[in-house]
């Protein structure tokens, strides 16, 4: 069985590896489309500490049921197409006697703590694998990404009564515009790219805000009536995006952050009392925000096609990578096919 296998600093190659085969609680899947992340890329350039190498990327997945294990429920059959939750949790931690096990003290996320889903096949408790119907395989792979951003509107408590920002339109915050807006919020899409404020725009955002080009607080004040927004959801992990989020949220608004910040931030603190903000930090996805996005992509409205940049074959890994190194901004996903 052949596999992706990030070796260091720039070094990817095909590995074999022995054929899984399933335990009583088990699901083996076929995988046919598997995402690179911004934390793959990451990784493949030296920059993720939270890696331990060598390492099989991968956690967004797009994958067909082979075989099941005897103790597994019958809601899971060969031959449905699925996507999977690909976090641990481990149950005795705060986060998980707290019913969010997202949040997990001591997850291991696929790719990123322990080997991930750059293989041919491979095994996973039927407690992981989310049945997808109604959409194909390929559109699975994109499931994962845009639940972080769902899940972060549900931090955010985000209602129709809001004007929300979303600070960056990869794909975790077009899920956070997708989710703000099916809840009847008012979505300011903000984003140094114009190609992607348009998606962001066809995708329910009412407002976008080039943060490159344009006067960020004078356009917000023009689209909130000198408020700001009641909620910011910051989807970039830059510390200039941060210290934007609490400088122009409303007062009593809510901040909820996604990204992480690879160097420290500074803040005027002064605006964490005198707006008595709520800053919320929101990790990973609940099996909620995966069904949640589901159902969204059922619809048939998600334009599929834009999202995914380019599909490639684990030969054309290692170029894909480099291409998206050279072009961090101008790529969405790009999806490998086994």
């Amino acid at each position: 069985m052949k596999a992706i296998n990030i070796k260091g600093e720039r070094q990817i190659g095909l590995v074999v590896m022995d054929e899984p085969v399933p335990g009583a609680d088990e699901v083996l899947v076929r995988l046919e489309y598997v995402g690179f992340c911004g934390s793959d890329l990451n990784t493949y350039l030296g920059r993720n500490p939270m890696v331990k190498l060598p390492v099989i990327p991968g956690h967004e997945i797009g994958a067909v049921v082979e075989k099941v294990g005897e103790a597994v429920p019958e809601i899971i059959r060969p031959g449905m197409t699925v996507t999977v939750n690909p976090y641990t949790n481990c149950g005795k931690c705060p986060s998980c006697r707290n019913g969010r096990v997202n949040a997990c003290q001591f997850n291991e996320t696929l790719g990123v703590q322990r080997n991930g889903a750059m293989r041919e096949r491979m095994v996973l408790p039927w407690t992981k694998i989310i049945p997808a119907e109604g959409l194909d395989v390929r559109t699975c792979a994109l499931v994962e990404p845009m639940s972080v951003g769902f899940h972060a509107v549900e931090r955010g408590a985000v209602s129709d009564i809001d004007t929300v920002m979303v600070i960056g339109c990869g794909m975790v915050g077009l899920g956070a515009v997708v989710r703000s807006a099916l809840r009847g919020a008012t979505v300011i899409a903000a984003d140094i790219d114009d190609e992607k404020l348009a998606l962001a725009r066809q995708m329910g955002a009412a407002h976008t805000v080039n943060t490159m080009t344009e006067d960020v607080h004078a356009r917000l004040q023009e689209i909130t009536a000198g408020a700001g927004p009641d909620v910011i959801i910051e989807a970039v992990g830059n510390p200039h995006t941060y210290r934007m989020a609490v400088d122009e949220v409303a007062f009593t608004g809510r901040v909820v952050c996604i990204g992480y910040a690879n160097s420290e931030v500074s803040f005027q603190t002064k605006y964490f009392v005198q707006k008595e903000l709520d800053i919320r930090g929101s990790r990973n996805a609940m099996p909620s925000d995966f069904r949640a996005v589901i159902r969204y992509m059922q619809k048939g409205e998600c334009p599929v096609d834009r999202l995914v940049s380019m599909v490639v074959s684990p030969q054309e890994a290692e170029d894909a990578m480099n291409r998206w190194a050279e072009a961090p901004g101008k790529i969405f996903r790009i999806l490998v096919k086994f």
